[in-house]
């Protein structure tokens, strides 16, 4: 049975009748238009679909729309138009982590993630960071770098 769900997505009201049980991964992408969140196991494995869930990071592809209603989702669209987002991008492009592509989304959105926790992490805390998101092209070293690059440039950017 179809349900209105409400919620706030990259900042603005939104609201689809749907059916509650619909994965929030399907409706960012199908009815909202959010292509950043790419669907790659299905099984909240690889971290590809991450978005931000009331500030906390999840797979969508495991949480149905229905609990979705009256939170706030941000995706890897939402997270790129900011100041912080765009450090992030330039990092990854300067520092030579995006190959295919595929998984850069995710990766973002947990860079997001762990530099508004924790604006100076060492190597350790970035790679648990990232540790729920696969990458099989560029490798993790260099997007290790590129999330050390970011901290450095963000500077006070990251305690907002």
């Amino acid at each position: 049975m179809d349900k209105t769900i409400s919620f706030k997505l990259n900042g603005e009201a939104v609201s689809i009748t749907t059916d509650p049980l619909r994965r929030l991964l399907d409706v960012l992408r199908e009815d909202f238009k959010c292509h950043g969140v790419k669907e790659g196991c299905s099984e909240g494995e690889c971290g590809a679909c991450s978005v931000l869930l009331n500030g906390e990071m999840v797979t969508p592809c495991l949480i149905p729309l229905g609990a979705a209603d009256g939170q706030e989702v941000v995706t890897v669209e939402g997270i790129t138009a900011t100041e912080k987002g765009d450090i992030i991008v330039q990092a990854f492009a300067d520092g030579g982590a995006v190959q295919c592509g595929f998984c850069i989304p995710g990766m973002v959105v947990a860079a997001y993630y762990l530099l508004s926790r924790n604006p100076n992490p060492t190597e350790d805390e970035i790679r648990l960071g990232i540790s729920g998101n696969l990458c099989r092209c560029t490798g993790y070293d260099l997007i290790v770098e590129s999330i050390k690059l970011a901290a450095s440039r963000g500077g006070d950017i990251w305690k907002k």
